[in-house]
């Protein structure tokens, strides 16, 4: 995640900005402009400069797994070894290089992370964790549970 610049601290403005493009990332220009109570040119400028300051880290679209044959959803907590917590930030990027993984946490607490998993199936998720995650030499445990729905609650800052 970028690391945010200090060029002071957010104002009204910048909060509004923010609050409608977390409820709305594909807001128009015009449409934020107006909720903001600014001009259009004055909102592109505030959008550019908290996307510059690492703010706004990104807009993307938020893809259903379902819909690419991934059904089965899973969180999976992973405590390492002692002796390997000297290179988390390397084991946090193989699980990020994981294909199935859809988010990767890392926690405070006797788990070190948690990763949410998309799979085909059970025998998909069967073997990500004991075949692939399990089987790597950090890895002391790990926890799987199944996500049966999730919502996403009210967006918004």
């Amino acid at each position: 995640m970028p690391e945010i610049e200090s060029s002071g601290p957010l104002d009204a403005v910048d909060r509004t900005l923010l609050s409608e493009l977390s409820r709305n990332g594909r807001i128009s220009n015009t449409e934020l402009a107006a909720r903001a109570g600014i001009a259009e040119s004055t909102c592109l400028k505030r959008v550019r400069a908290l996307q510059a300051r690492g703010v706004i880290v990104g807009f993307h679209a938020e893809i259903s797994p379902a819909a690419m044959g991934l059904h089965l959803e899973a969180l999976i907590t992973i405590r390492l070894h002692a002796h390997a917590r000297g290179d988390l930030r390397r084991f946090q990027a193989y699980l990020e290089d994981l294909p199935a993984t859809q988010r990767v946490y890392f926690l405070a607490g006797d788990r070190d992370f948690m990763v949410h998993v998309a799979v085909a199936d059970a025998p998909a998720l069967r073997e990500l964790v004991s075949d692939t995650i399990s089987l790597q030499p950090e890895v002391a445990s790990t926890s799987t549970s199944l996500i049966f729905a999730q919502a996403a609650g009210k967006r918004g800052l």
